[in-house]
């Protein structure tokens, strides 16, 4: 298993568990660094109700954008979990801020661990963290006894087309997941495609405050020069695979009947 500082970087689009300490500095300007609240917001109004009573699991929460904006838009409790205290710390601030603290719980955390103390929710969001639990079949038989029966899986990620011949390390056919999902004992009900312009108005903004924020770290330790132009480098590289090679999307996942 992977360090919880390497599975970290690698959903971060790094590749060297040294960057780890210094995400915090990198992503400073940048709130919103996973999944989109508002798509996420708009599915859940879709598939439930009373969204007022709801239980919403955010693994990855980040800085907890989606958390404090699902309950601000919805008044449903939240509880997110990141690995970063400086992403949690932020999120504290911001729920105040949104005036959503009663409502959203943020901890520092390994969501590998913590899941195995979890039960009881409505939604579980996975928002652009990558294979953190392995693949789809890995993931939602970890996270199925987190989940109520009625719930359902929001998952922010990318796939690659089937008659696509690209291959990408971390990145699944959509054939293979769909078929990882039905041996999970799952079903997918609905594939929420990200426009691509928007994935590239997205991906402009984020690059630009973390180049500038890796070119200062540059400047102030010189002898790591090398680990941050290889973020850069990677965040280029993986930019061009979501705005050309992958289908972005948000996946809703719920229980077969």
């Amino acid at each position: 298993m992977k360090t919880i500082e390497e599975s970290v970087v690698t959903a971060m689009d790094g590749s060297d568990k040294e960057l780890f300490p210094y995400l915090p500095y990198i992503l400073q300007d940048l709130w919103e660094i996973g999944a989109d609240p508002y798509a996420i917001i708009k599915l859940i109004g879709k598939h439930f109700t009373n969204c007022a009573n709801l239980k919403v699991l955010d693994l990855g929460c980040g800085k907890g954008a989606v958390s404090i904006k699902v309950s601000q838009k919805y008044g449903c409790h939240c509880y997110g979990i990141d690995a970063i205290p400086e992403f949690i710390d932020l999120a504290k601030e911001k729920a105040i801020d949104y005036k959503v603290e009663h409502l959203c719980t943020f901890e520092i955390g390994d969501i590998r661990e913590k899941v195995s103390e979890l039960s009881g929710y409505d939604i579980i969001i996975l928002g652009a963290i990558g294979p953190v639990f392995g693949d789809y079949y890995s993931t939602l038989t970890t996270l199925s006894k987190c989940l109520n029966k009625s719930g359902i899986f929001v998952i922010d990620d990318g796939y690659i087309e089937n008659n696509s011949d690209y291959i990408h390390p971390l990145i699944q056919k959509k054939n293979t997941i769909i078929q990882q999902i039905d041996s999970a004992g799952m079903q997918l009900i609905e594939d929420d495609v990200i426009q691509k312009d928007d994935i590239k108005d997205s991906n402009d903004y984020i690059f630009d405050n973390l180049k500038k924020r890796c070119f200062e770290l540059i400047n102030k330790y010189p002898d790591k020069k090398e680990l941050f132009e290889s973020y850069i480098k990677n965040q280029e590289i993986e930019n061009d695979v979501l705005e050309n090679k992958v289908v972005c999307s948000t996946l809703i996942i719920k229980r077969k009947n």
